[in-house]
């Protein structure tokens, strides 16, 4: 199953990048590894987002700035508004990075 690499941008996936940094430059782990991790990292999280989360979210916000570029969109929001049906909340800047999920299915 093909990947994408954009959950490595996350806060998650940058804690975790710069802990196996860390660990490749003293030696605990060898850099073949790392790379190994961070693929079951991309995969993992490609799952969970498809297979356990099954809350909906309405956006409103102005839109600022907007591109598909490579089969991938981008969207810049400004005040933007999520809401849920518990909650709302108002996020002064925000992007969007959406990827086609059939492109997951191809091998």
């Amino acid at each position: 199953m093909a990947t994408f690499e954009l959950y490595r941008r996350s806060t998650i996936g940058m804690c975790l990048t710069e802990t196996l940094d860390e660990m490749v430059s003293n030696g605990t782990l060898n850099p073949e590894l790392a790379i190994q991790v961070l693929v079951q990292f991309d995969k993992s999280m490609t799952e969970a987002l498809e297979n356990q989360v099954k809350s909906k979210v309405s956006i409103k916000g102005h839109l600022h700035t907007y591109r598909f570029c490579d089969n991938v969109w981008t969207f810049i929001l400004r005040d933007a508004i999520f809401k849920n049906e518990e909650c709302q909340e108002n996020v002064g800047r925000v992007k969007i990075v959406a990827c086609d999920s059939k492109l997951l299915a191809q091998s």
